[in-house]
C-alpha cells in the first residue's frame, strides 16, 4: 500500500472508531455522552474533509491536470455528509436520539462507499500519480494539528 493510501485509510479507520463510539452513545440512550462523542467524530470528519480538500486533492489535480474527474465526486459526496452531520447536530440539540440514529444510518451508508471509492481508487492514484507524496502526507498533518501547511 502507499503512502497517502496509508494515511489515510488509517485516518478513515479513525474517523470510523468515532463515529461508532458516538452512535453506540445514542443506541444507549445516553445523550450527554453521545453528544461528546458526537462532536469528537464531527470535529475528525472535518479535519478529514480539510486535508483533503486543501492538500491532497489539488496536489492530485495539479499532478494529473484534471478537476473534474474523481476529486470533483469526492468533494461533492463531502458535501452531502455535512448536511447529514448538521442534521445530525440537529437531532442532539432537539434531544432526539431516535432521529440521531435514523440519520446516523444515513450516514454510515454515505461513509462507507465514499470510503471504498477513495481507498480503492482515489488514494492509489493519489499515490502513483504524486511525485513526492511525504510532502503532501505533511501538508495533511499540518492541517490535521491546526496548521496551515
Amino acid at each position: 500500500m502507499g503512502q497517502v493510501t496509508t494515511f489515510m485509510s488509517d485516518d478513515h479507520r479513525r474517523c470510523d472508531h468515532l463515529f461508532a463510539a458516538a452512535e453506540e452513545a445514542a443506541a444507549q440512550r445516553d445523550l450527554p455522552t453521545c453528544r461528546t462523542r458526537f462532536q469528537e467524530f464531527q470535529s475528525a470528519m472535518e479535519q478529514h474533509f480539510i486535508m483533503e480538500e486543501q492538500a491532497l486533492f489539488p496536489a492530485f489535480e495539479d499532478a494529473t491536470g484534471n478537476n473534474m474527474g474523481p476529486t470533483r465526486v469526492m468533494r461533492l459526496e463531502h458535501q452531502q455528509m455535512r448536511e447529514v452531520l448538521a442534521a445530525l447536530a440537529e437531532a442532539l440539540a432537539a434531544d432526539d436520539l431516535d432521529e440521531y440514529l435514523g440519520q446516523a444510518e444515513t450516514l454510515l451508508i454515505l461513509m462507507q462507499q465514499h470510503n471504498i471509492k477513495e481507498e480503492q481508487m482515489l488514494y492509489p492514484m493519489s499515490d502513483r500519480a504524486l511525485s513526492n507524496s511525504q510532502a503532501v502526507i505533511q501538508a495533511m498533518q499540518q492541517l490535521q494539528a491546526g496548521s496551515p501547511p
